[in-house]
């Protein structure tokens, strides 16, 4: 399976993983150029790219595009509170979406390659949208007034377990009728079929052997979502947006093991989650002239419903009545976002005053049962786990930013916000906060290739509401208990990026992170149990290296390497113990390389990709437990840009036999204090994979 850069804590808001282009075909027979990809001007720092440059991948969508850039790769917005600044790297003509729950990939592959006029790669310090710093790219397009449109579709089967995939791909159509422009698209490329299976020892403190389980697991996900984008310009310059989805999420697992124990019975283990939701957002924005500068208003709305329900069955092979256990929650998530911001030029820089006033709501109704004699389900009600949660939120910012020099720019935004969360069930609570807010930022640009920023922030990250409820998990027989005293986490960001053009060569990044973190959010003691909550100090670092290598000037024309290297670390006392340890289900390293050959005067390219990361156990009171797959996942491809007007591209992947991997230590008590009672080691079989893709247009 080739495996996606999984993002670990620190950098998952600013890593993505350098996915593999879909290049398509080039119209009519001949093949495209395999010229290196080349910024075409340069000037005021600016690096831009236009259509012609891309010509060798034979892009179909303005995503397509993107991937390519040398260096650059797709940084989705944070997962921060309420809209608030900009922190997403791509720019859509000069302004970030009104959105919250469309990914940028999504919103780029709805703009054909053919309707972009060019890519702009700029530091986002020197920009006048507050938040943004290191290399941003601003996409520039134009709806035509013919209607176009693009399609993509993947199949994939597994050699072992899973069932194959024939749902996955996306459609969209974009165009222009006078001043209005229209994208439509429904995309369920999130589309998955995964699956494991081998043998589990459980072991007792000793190395016996007490238990062999041989479990087959499989999970079948399809999130389909229908989505839209309005864009009105008028005559007197206004600008406005409107932009909505629906989507419905199907996510099922079903786990079936058969386990065996000296001097036991033999039973048979079933394991059934389900989790099908439905989710909508509804947004805009509308931006005018009003004195001195331009006044833009946006509000969001967004829902979703989310149902979960797991139930597990034992059945012995002695005609001992079955066991089961139950557990079902549904939650109603909802948030509503006013915004304002007025931009203005004074002073020689670029001036905004943002004030925003953000509602989130969470609404949840949970569940536990039990297996009646006769088999079925008998449920009653959970109610630590079911309650409401709201949170009032308010914020105002001021923003400045302007050059300093020609090589040096700045840009200080400050202002705070202030929320109350409330809390209703189970020694519901109220609670108010006020928390100062700010960046700085830096840009230099020392020479034409040479570009590095600096940026320091103090941020405030969102919160799950599901942590201040109780919730079980019945699998591995845990239970969170409830907190009413859960504090969103808080952080002083440093962030450093140096950018090096290589010139034909490629070129270079290196992205230094720095977090000095309050009120982490971990597991930790509550009475006598455990939940989810806060650690007052604690850090994190991680240097993150982005390579392209182009083999051009070596005389391997077509032949490119992008490659991205994760080294972190952190650092917290552990609640538990008192122990100094790193965060839970931290990734310490990372690793991912993609070599891709477009053959010169031809249509074919082929290439491979391998990946690897390296987790860290995640703990509880009584237990450690460490999952991971790989060691290291690789795929080879090849494709053809001009099959009937189609891209068509074919791989193998996981062809070094990755594995899933558990290794889990249970305690009698508090651990490391109390004998274990068991240790769980777990090798499952993945196996290879196989697919074929389609992309074209129409």
């Amino acid at each position: 399976m080739r495996l996606a850069l999984t993002a670990s804590l620190l950098v998952s808001s600013t890593l993505a993983s350098p996915a593999l282009a879909q290049p398509t075909s080039s119209e009519g027979s001949v093949p495209p150029s395999t010229e290196a990809v080349q910024p075409a001007a340069e000037a005021s720092g600016r690096m831009t790219y236009l259509p012609a440059d891309f010509a060798q991948f034979a892009p179909r969508t303005a995503a397509d595009m993107l991937r390519q850039v040398p260096g650059f790769q797709i940084r989705d917005s944070e997962n921060l509170r309420g809209l608030g600044q900009a922190t997403g790297n791509v720019l859509f003509n000069g302004q970030r979406p009104s959105t919250k729950s469309d990914d940028l990939g999504t919103l780029l592959s709805r703009i054909p390659a053919a309707n972009v006029e060019r890519i702009e790669i700029v530091d986002g310090a020197t920009l006048d949208l507050p938040g943004l710093s290191g290399q941003v790219a601003n996409v520039v397009y134009k709806s035509t007034s013919a209607l176009t449109g693009q399609f993509s579709w993947t199949g994939e089967a597994r050699a072992r377990f899973a069932d194959p995939l024939f749902t996955r791909g996306a459609v969209s159509v974009s165009g222009r009728s006078g001043a209005l422009e229209y994208e439509v698209g429904l995309d369920n490329n999130q589309a998955g079929r995964s699956a494991a299976g081998g043998i589990t020892l459980i072991r007792d403190g000793a190395g016996a052997i007490i238990e062999t389980r041989d479990d087959v697991w499989t999970n079948n996900y399809d999130a389909p979502k229908l989505s839209g984008k309005l864009t009105h310009t008028g005559a007197n310059g206004a600008v406005a947006h409107l932009n909505g989805h629906y989507q419905r999420t199907y996510n099922h697992y079903d786990e079936i093991g058969v386990r065996t124990s000296p001097g036991l019975a033999e039973q048979v283990r079933t394991v059934k989650d389900r989790n099908d939701t439905w989710n909508y957002e509804i947004g805009g924005d509308y931006e005018f002239g009003l004195g001195p500068g331009r006044l833009k208003a946006i509000g969001l709305r967004r829902f979703s419903r989310e149902p979960y329900r797991q139930e597990i069955v034992s059945e012995f092979a002695d005609g001992s009545p079955a066991i089961g256990d139950g557990y079902a929650q549904t939650g109603d998530l909802g948030e509503t976002i006013a915004r304002g911001e007025y931009s203005w030029k004074m002073l020689g820089g670029d001036w905004q005053l943002s004030g925003e006033a953000a509602f989130n709501t969470l609404d949840n109704v949970a569940s536990i049962a039990t297996l009646d004699p006769a088999g079925e389900f008998v449920w009653s009600p959970f109610p630590g786990g079911t309650g409401g949660v709201r949170e009032d939120r308010y914020e105002a910012m001021l923003s400045f930013g302007r050059p300093l020099t020609d090589t040096l720019s700045f840009q200080i935004v400050g202002g705070a916000e202030h929320s109350t969360i409330t809390q209703t069930g189970a020694n519901g609570l109220t609670r108010s906060f006020f928390r100062p807010k700010g960046t700085l930022s830096l840009a230099w640009k020392p020479s034409d290739t040479l570009d590095m920023s600096l940026k320091i922030r103090r941020r405030v990250l969102q919160l799950s509401f599901y942590d201040f409820l109780a919730r079980a998990f019945l699998n591995d027989g845990n239970v969170n208990s409830g907190n009413t005293d859960l504090r969103p986490q808080q952080d002083w960001s440093f962030e450093g990026e140096i950018n090096k053009n290589l010139g034909a060569w490629g070129s270079q990044q290196v992205r230094l992170v720095y977090r000095d973190v309050s009120d982490y959010v971990d597991v930790i003691p509550i009475g006598t149990g455990q939940s989810i909550g806060n650690i007052d100090k604690t850090w994190a670092a991680a240097i993150v290296s982005t390579s392209t290598i182009k083999f051009d000037p070596a005389g391997l024309k077509g032949l490119r390497l992008d490659a991205t290297f994760v080294l972190q670390t952190s650092r917290l006392r552990d609640p538990f113990t008192g122990e100094i340890r790193q965060w839970r289900g931290f990734v310490t390293r990372q690793a991912f390389a993609t070599l891709r050959h477009d053959v010169p005067d031809t249509d074919w390219a082929w290439g491979a990709d391998a990946s690897h990361n390296y987790v860290l156990p995640r703990y509880r009171r009584n237990e450690v437990d460490r999952a991971w797959e790989g060691p290291w996942f690789a795929g080879v491809f090849v494709e053809h840009k001009d099959v009937m007007g189609l891209t068509v591209r074919a791989e193998v992947n996981n062809v070094l036999g990755a594995r899933s991997r558990r290794e889990r230590t249970v305690y009698t008590g508090l651990r490391g204090a109390s004998p274990i009672a068991f240790v769980e080691s777990r090798d499952r079989s993945i196996g290879p994979i196989f697919q074929v893709s389609v992309r074209g247009n129409f």
